[in-house]
């Protein structure tokens, strides 16, 4: 989490990820109202998808069909990631070949993609969910059980 006098917070894949400033101000000025949580859907095994159910709290906030389409990135996001292909198996065979430290100087598959979801959900966030008074939380953040979205009280900052 992000703490008073940071500009951005460490995910965990290490890396420093930075703010833009609406979403700093959102989170230290507006009051929290309400958390959603999307749970996970096991309907397909236990395949990283969400729900692509509306919650009935979002829906002063928010278009059910763009909500729907955020979730629905997601999910063919993280199938992606999970997607085993050649790349894959080779990445497995020079871990195993190298004792794994092959890691040290090379991203796997799956990170590469947690970048790109990380990304997709700050864009989201900037150009959709703030300017509505919610805020996205990034799945790895929460153990990929749930997505979480922040409700703020401030309806200034909405439509």
């Amino acid at each position: 989490m992000e703490r008073a006098g940071t500009h951005g917070e460490m995910t965990l894949t290490g890396e420093k990820r930075d703010w833009t400033h609406s979403l700093q101000d959102m989170r230290q000025q507006a009051a929290i109202a309400a958390k959603v949580f999307i749970q996970r859907d096991y309907t397909n095994g236990t395949v990283c998808q969400f729900q692509t159910k509306f919650p009935s709290e979002l829906e002063t906030r928010i278009d059910k069909q763009q909500f729907e389409e955020t979730v629905r990135t997601l999910n063919n996001l993280y199938a992606e990631a999970e997607k085993l292909g050649g790349s894959s198996y080779l990445e497995g065979c020079l871990a195993c070949l190298t004792a794994y430290t092959i890691f040290l100087c090379m991203e796997t598959h799956y990170e590469k993609v947690l970048k790109k979801i990380a990304k997709f959900i700050q864009e989201q966030n900037d150009k959709i969910y703030a300017p509505r008074g919610l805020l996205l939380t990034d799945p790895i953040e929460r153990g990929l059980r749930v997505v979480e979205v922040t409700i703020f009280e401030d309806r200034s900052l909405g439509r």
